[in-house]
């Protein structure tokens, strides 16, 4: 059977509007090998992943853990471990750092206040401090969650670390397999797929000059998924690459109408006053292919389709 990551892209399945979401991402360190749910199948203590899981629900936080590149010999839980959290929202990104002898301590972190952009419960519960290092890509190697993850993900993984760049780190799940290799850039939170290393070096050295690039961008994972793909028809339409000039500030409910496909329209505005209504549609990948390795049933995957992109007049923003 052919890997689902073959498949989706000799189907040419588009990645904009396909980036998990999340406000803040909340990265904590465990080494060795990972299952399927890896927060309670790993090292790490599963009654703490699974305490974690419970906490972050309805905060905008999402847990996942990281591992260097590399062998995954079974070894004993580490000495000190690294924890990273991240706030994607434009205006308000940061990253954080810290270091903990104890995972359990993560649990006397506010996640409700780290989903809303509040980092100082993470610096005073685990001495965090600003990440001052080269910005993270995370590339998504978890084989127990789809096979695509392992093959492609960490010799995607390796060879960048090989390359000499810092900041490159394996990550348990960032959501659609069928676009591996994946990778995720903090702080922004832009995700990528189907990404080669090339991209990845100059999507890490566009972070650094604060701008986005959109070969193989998934979205923002700070927006919903229509919002994802309507601030990337944005982008493109207005030339705009700077990471912080557009925010999604309202998305319409979806709504059908005759069992027709599910509609949004979608505002994304400028920091310089400018705004645009995007209408996004919600298609069917056709035809049906099974949208992970892991399963034999076929299906046809959502996909965001952009159907128009309007810059609005002055006169309608002031109504």
């Amino acid at each position: 059977m052919s890997r689902c990551a073959t498949v989706s892209r000799d189907f040419d399945e588009p990645v904009s509007g396909t980036a998990a979401t999340a406000r803040t991402w909340l990265l904590v360190e465990q080494p060795g090998p990972w299952g399927a749910r890896a927060l309670t199948s790993s090292h790490l203590d599963p009654a703490l992943g699974r305490a974690l899981e419970a906490a972050a629900k309805g905060t905008g936080v999402r847990v996942a853990l990281i591992r260097r590149p590399g062998r995954h010999a079974d070894f004993g839980a580490p000495a000190v471990r690294h924890v990273y959290a991240a706030h994607t929202l434009p205006g308000n990104a940061w990253l954080r750092a810290a270091t903990i002898d104890d995972p359990a301590r993560l649990l006397d972190l506010d996640l409700t206040a780290l989903g809303a952009g509040d980092h100082r419960s993470f610096d005073a519960t685990l001495q965090g401090r600003p990440h001052t290092g080269a910005p993270l890509a995370l590339v998504c190697t978890n084989g127990k969650r789809d096979r695509c993850c392992a093959l492609l993900g960490r010799p995607l993984a390796n060879e960048l670390v090989a390359s000499g760049m810092n900041g490159i780190w394996e990550v348990t799940h960032l959501g659609g397999h069928r676009f591996s290799p994946t990778v995720l850039v903090l702080p922004h939170g832009y995700a990528y797929g189907r990404v080669e290393a090339h991209t990845v070096k100059d999507v890490l050295h566009g972070v650094q000059e604060g701008r986005v690039v959109p070969e193989g961008c998934r979205g923002r994972s700070a927006w919903e998924r229509p919002g994802q793909a309507a601030e990337l028809a944005v982008r493109t339409s207005a030339g705009e690459y700077a990471a912080d000039a557009l925010s999604v500030v309202r998305t319409e409910n979806a709504v059908r109408v005759d069992g027709a496909a599910a509609r949004w329209e979608v505002v994304v505005a400028h920091t310089d006053g400018r705004q645009w209504r995007v209408i996004v549609a919600q298609g069917a990948s056709l035809p049906p292919r099974a949208e992970s390795c892991g399963t034999s049933v076929l299906g046809s995957p959502a996909r965001m389709d952009v159907v128009a992109v309007h810059a609005l007049e002055a006169s309608a923003l002031a109504s």
